[in-house]
């Protein structure tokens, strides 16, 4: 056998034992006549003495060991003198007797340790041995554990798993999707699935009433922290049931993970907030409610007094940030700075300390009396010490948004965004449509296969974009880690659906008459819930990106600098597909 023992598992008790290891020199050193090799493999590191005293040959073979050379080691256990309480084998080491080199190694380009040299290029083009590093190691064994107790729980409420095909056709709504072409179909191409939509709406049709898979999914889409081209979904589907039903089922499924996983018991039932709320008080359909500080609109306080900044705004709202008011102009600049950035655009900052003894000190004072700063102070509920941040503009939503970056960039400076700490809610009663500048027309804002709320059924005729959607999505610390919706099972309500989005009926059956032709069979209610697999997994290591909990990750450009993919096809290639290349315009 390579090894009889690994490398994490010896402890005090195992003393005397004769034993084999195998894995690679994670770092080595000379100390008088004896040699200290750690060794190290997935299940953590063992140190191994070599004696020149004992056996000179084999010491002289430990001195010409290398960094991450593979080899396997024989000897015996034996408590060590000079412990180290850092690692779970520090009690022992292995006194050497038999050294076998299994495989030589040239010096990797960056430490093989938890806090490495290497940037995230070249991490990410070895990224083989960057999975050697500990930390980005136990987030792939946590992505182990997760998705293990993710199948134990759904099997014990009698879900099927199943699954659907890689090769579907496109979808004309939502993102861009990643097509191939097909050899055997002349001019013709499959898409890779944005997600098992009608597939597992199919499955419900065909009786499969509890449907989940733990399925790959792509989006041609750009790029940031939570987003992959490629991805991974807890993907579920359920028939005969309502919103409540789902949103019990699956609020019990990621208490069930906090409490295996990271041994946080939630007992209490996750708030639900409408996204008409969430987008009032936190300008996002995604807050992050770890701390307070909502949003308070100040229009009526703060227009007509001559500032003409509040005066022409739409919209004019700000936060109270507790505690604050030390801030120094350096500080308030740095945040007004801040929000003028592009990708933020807000024209500028008003700001206004809560003083000892009660008044108000703005940085806008010369328009306003005192009367009116206690009374916006008021509103703002804010007391002695208190700092009040103020933005306004011409449009509501686009004001809202960038209240919420300033909100998220203070949270962060009062350090209430403890990683540490969660927050979990549910968003509710999401818009069914949303308007595209781009396309001129109404857009589903999830999908087109959301069943309205049937009290707003009526105005899909009079104000379709007034009507609610019967959609839901959990989040937690601000991060979006799964959502879905009741499913239309009518075909007729789905055709209805179809006119709105602006299909024509001879559209709609060319896209999804598979679809439209179940459902005259006898299709049940029915709907589901996706989980962002790579999302709850990043959230649980407390990781600012999704990257180092995936294997294989693409980087910000959606490369692989590790295989260079995407790569350009030889000319054979593109012969047999009939497909041929045109240099992109510079226009």
């Amino acid at each position: 056998m390579y090894r009889t023992k690994n490398c994490g598992e010896l402890r005090i008790s195992d003393a005397g034992q004769n034993v084999t290891l195998a894995g690679w020199v994670q770092r080595s050193r000379k100390m008088g006549g004896m040699t200290f090799v750690d060794v190290r493999d997935r299940y953590g590191i063992t140190q191994v003495v070599f004696d020149h005293d004992t056996n000179a040959a084999l010491n002289d073979a430990a001195n010409k060991l290398g960094r991450e050379f593979v080899i396997q080691v024989k000897g015996k256990v034996a408590e060590r003198t000079s412990k180290n309480p850092n690692l779970p084998t520090g009690d022992i080491e292995i006194i050497a007797d038999g050294l076998t080199v299994l495989n030589r190694s040239e010096i990797p380009p960056f430490t093989i340790e938890e806090e490495t040299d290497g940037g995230d290029d070249i991490r990410m083009k070895y990224r083989y041995l960057d999975l050697r590093r500990p930390n980005v190691r136990r987030n792939l064994e946590l992505r182990h554990r997760f998705t293990m107790e993710v199948r134990r729980y759904l099997d014990g409420k009698g879900f099927l798993e199943i699954e659907t095909p890689m090769l579907v056709g496109s979808t004309p709504e939502g993102a861009r999707d990643f097509v191939v072409p097909s050899r055997m179909n002349h001019g013709q191409f499959y898409a890779l699935p944005q997600s098992p939509q009608t597939l597992k709406q199919l499955l419900m049709v065909s009786g499969m009433d509890r449907y989940f898979q733990i399925v790959k999914c792509f989006r041609d889409e750009d790029l940031r922290a939570d987003r992959q081209p490629e991805f991974t979904q807890i993907d579920c589907e359920m028939s005969f049931v309502e919103q409540n039903d789902i949103i019990e089922l699956f609020e019990g499924m990621a208490k069930h993970l906090f409490k295996e996983l990271r041994g946080v018991e939630l007992t209490e039932p996750f708030p639900r907030m409408p996204w008409a709320d969430a987008m009032k008080y936190y300008g996002s359909d995604k807050p992050d409610t770890r701390f307070d500080m909502k949003f308070v609109e100040l229009m009526d306080i703060l227009k007509g007094h001559g500032f003409s900044v509040f005066d022409n705004a739409a919209y004019i709202g700000g936060i109270c940030a507790k505690g604050a008011a030390s801030y120094t102009r350096k500080q308030l600049d740095q945040l007004t700075e801040f929000v003028k950035r592009p990708q933020i655009g807000a024209k500028g900052m008003v700001y206004a300390r809560v003083e000892p003894d009660g008044s108000v000190k703005s940085s806008v004072d010369k328009f306003y009396s005192q009367e009116v700063l206690q009374l916006m102070a008021k509103a703002m509920d804010a007391e002695p010490g208190d700092l009040i941040l103020i933005l306004s503009g011409d449009d509501a939503m686009k004001t809202r948004k960038q209240l919420c970056e300033l909100r998220l960039e203070m949270g962060n400076r009062l350090g209430l965004r403890d990683k540490n700490k969660f927050s979990c809610l549910w968003v509710v009663d999401f818009p069914m449509f949303e308007w595209s500048d781009e396309e001129q027309r109404l857009m589903a804002m999830h999908h087109p296969f959301t069943h309205p709320k049937d009290e707003d059924i009526p105005m899909l005729d009079t104000d379709p974009a007034a009507v609610r959607a019967d959609a839901y999505d959990m989040v937690v610390n601000g991060v979006e880690v799964g959502g879905g919706s009741i499913r239309i099972h009518d075909s007729e309500l789905q055709a209805k659906m179809f006119e709105i989005l602006g299909f024509t009926p001879e559209k709609a059956q060319e896209q999804f008459g598979f679809l439209m032709n179940a459902f005259k069979y006898g299709a049940p209610p029915h709907g589901g819930l996706a989980y962002g697999l790579d999302r709850w997994v990043s959230l649980f290591a407390g990781l600012d990106s999704i990257r180092d909990c995936i294997a294989f990750p693409k980087n910000n450009s959606g490369r692989d600098v590790m295989l260079d993919a995407p790569a350009p096809l030889d000319q054979k290639q593109l012969d047999e597909l009939s497909l041929e290349i045109v240099e992109k315009s510079s226009k």
